[in-house]
């Protein structure tokens, strides 16, 4: 009687013992599930990866993904420190953009981000460079490689000259899948300091009055300011779009004393500001 449950039991227990071992098995996890690569960069043992949303650099706001492929093991860094500067080349001189430091991605073991906001580019893309320093294992590289910046549809960043004499950078970031609703706002903006040099311009205003050109310049309600965050150092709004089309996003930069920085209000005899962002959808 005991032989009679005995073969069941062991039939059983090897059940579970295999199911075990399967739930234990390692799942790889793709990291940029969602991203597009960008362009890859080799420096010596390295490759360093570029991804994005869209698989291409674009005038304006770009949010960068990053990774770096250790090409003698075939397996990604966890534990680099990286810095960039991207750099445009002109006939006459060259200069860099607003940029931010790059930081580990939330949640992620391979992944380093950051933005960078290119304020012009050539025709063909052309024109622009990116020099990645990293560190792996407290050794120090560095790599420089020509990229292609494609110009954006509509204007989604601006570069100005303000009444105090500074030059200014904004850039649209929100919404990115704009709806007929009020939709979240949210901008950069930037001083040059100097060629390479882009502080973040805090505790100012940009007055707000989106317009559609091509219905009679018509507004919409419910609109409001965008002011400054310190959480993140952007600046926030309210824009409220009522209907599909090309949007003219009047804008006006006050500084902290409520000066004019840039920009007009729109009137009968002023259709749109000198300051604007564009659109569509």
């Amino acid at each position: 009687m005991k032989l009679k449950y005995l073969i069941p039991i062991a039939c059983i227990a090897l059940f579970f013992s295999c199911s075990t071992d399967t739930d234990d098995d390692p799942t790889t996890i793709n990291e940029v599930e969602g991203l597009e690569l960008i362009q890859t960069i080799t420096n010596g043992n390295e490759t360093i990866e570029l991804y994005n949303e869209k698989g291409m650099f674009e005038t304006g706001y770009n949010m960068i993904s990053l990774r770096i492929k250790d090409n003698t093991t075939d397996t990604y860094i966890e534990d680099a420190t990286l810095s960039w500067m991207p750099m445009m080349q002109m006939p006459s001189m060259e200069h860099s953009c607003p940029k931010s430091s790059i930081t580990k991605a939330s949640g992620k073991d391979t992944v380093y981000e950051g933005f960078i906001i290119y304020q012009m580019t050539n025709d063909d893309g052309s024109g622009w460079s990116l020099t990645l320093d990293y560190n792996i294992d407290g050794t120090d590289y560095s790599v420089t490689e020509t990229i292609s910046v494609m110009q954006y549809d509509n204007q989604n960043s601006a570069s100005f000259m303000g009444s105090d004499d500074n030059r200014y950078i904004l850039a649209l970031i929100e919404p990115k899948h704009p709806g007929i609703a009020v939709n979240t706002m949210k901008v950069g903006l930037f001083k040059m300091e100097n060629m390479m040099t882009f502080p973040v311009v805090e505790d100012n205003t940009i007055a707000l009055d989106p317009r559609m050109p091509g219905m009679g310049n018509h507004s919409s309600p419910n609109n409001t300011d965008l002011t400054f965050n310190n959480a993140d150092n952007f600046y926030y709004g309210n824009l409220s779009l009522t209907m599909t089309g090309y949007w003219r996003l009047n804008l006006k930069l006050l500084d902290a004393s409520g000066a004019v920085l840039k920009g007009e209000n729109v009137t009968e005899d002023n259709e749109s500001s000198s300051l604007y962002l564009e659109l569509e959808f």
